[in-house]
């Protein structure tokens, strides 16, 4: 893909940070640094202004006849998510996938590709916390909740508000090369390419420990919280709940909405996190305090599931003395 010109598409209540990211990365002269830049420019519905989410206006935008002719069409995070924008953005998004341009969506802007049709049967990602809203609203879509962002065949996605970043810098590799990419990532000072995906950053609730009127497992689980660093069976679990093994699966389920194993296995992940972040153990005493015969046990439930290492966790979390 040859890409000359790029066109921010807005409509209201836009995200000034993801806005600002886009003109960072594309709109930016940076010829001093030997890059050649992109003609580039920021539309609204015939020009007119923008309010964004932080109370200002935007002004001086051009109209969308810019981005006809553009070779990658972004669209930031605006509001509302659950109401697609006004149809012109649309049309002119479809226009741009029809003459073969590329189309990327900033976090919440994924939903706009979605009302313009764009992400059925495709490869996609949104940020964790809007994830089952999107699913609704596009079940068609091929939503990868792991990835910080997405590419399939010409149509961006990313994650959260940083993902941006992330994803801006893949469009300049495509684009421009891998040096041309680490330069610029050096100029902004950001990673050239962030390890893992977005379960590193999830915030997941403690898992339901049980329904109002059944104390039984209620009491099986505070148990269990208590002693993360021992191993446990189902059959134990039982035994010690006065169930059978069948009754206290159902009834576990019926409480949680999970598994005995799943369960385990995301708290003692969520208490390595903790101490991750907290304090000086090493993987290996961490590895012990959550239960797991060993720290190679550890890395690999914790790359399963939160898609990096505990080492690299460690590094991007670890709270200042």
């Amino acid at each position: 893909m040859d890409v000359h010109r790029v066109a921010v598409l807005l409509a209201d209540r836009v995200s000034p940070f993801e806005l600002g990211v886009a003109c960072e990365v594309f709109g930016t002269d940076r010829s001093a640094d030997g890059m050649p830049g992109w003609d580039f420019g920021v539309c609204s519905p015939d020009g007119a202004e923008v309010a964004s989410w932080s109370g200002f206006g935007l002004s001086g935008l051009r109209d969308l006849s810019f981005a006809a002719s553009a070779d990658l069409v972004i669209v930031p995070t605006q509001a509302p998510r659950t109401a697609p924008p006004p149809e012109p953005l649309l049309d002119a998004l479809r226009a741009a996938r029809e003459r073969g341009a590329w189309v990327a969506g900033f976090c919440a802007g994924v939903f706009s590709l979605g009302y313009a049709g764009l992400l059925d049967g495709r490869r996609c990602t949104v940020h964790w916390i809007y994830e089952p809203e999107f699913r609704r609203l596009f079940p068609a879509a091929e939503v990868d909740p792991q990835a910080l962002y997405a590419d399939d065949d010409g149509v961006f996605t990313s994650a959260g508000t940083v993902a941006a970043v992330d994803l801006c810098l893949h469009l300049v590799r495509r684009l421009r090369g891998v040096a041309a990419a680490t330069a610029l990532a050096r100029r902004m000072v950001a990673a050239p390419h962030r390890a893992g995906g977005q379960a590193q950053f999830v915030q997941a609730p403690v898992p339901a420990t049980a329904a109002p009127d059944d104390a039984v497992v209620a009491e099986a689980l505070e148990w269990v919280e208590r002693r993360l660093d021992q191993p446990f069976t189902v059959a134990e679990l039982a035994r010690r709940s006065g169930l059978g093994e069948r009754t206290f699966l159902r009834r576990f389920s019926a409480a949680t909405g999970t598994t005995p194993h799943r369960w385990l296995t995301e708290r003692r992940l969520d208490r390595a996190q903790a101490l991750l972040e907290e304090g000086s153990l090493s993987v290996e005493d961490i590895a012990v305090a959550c239960g797991y015969a060993s720290a190679a046990a550890l890395r690999h439930q914790f790359s399963r599931l939160r898609s990096t290492t505990p080492s690299a966790y460690r590094t991007a979390f670890r709270r200042s003395p």
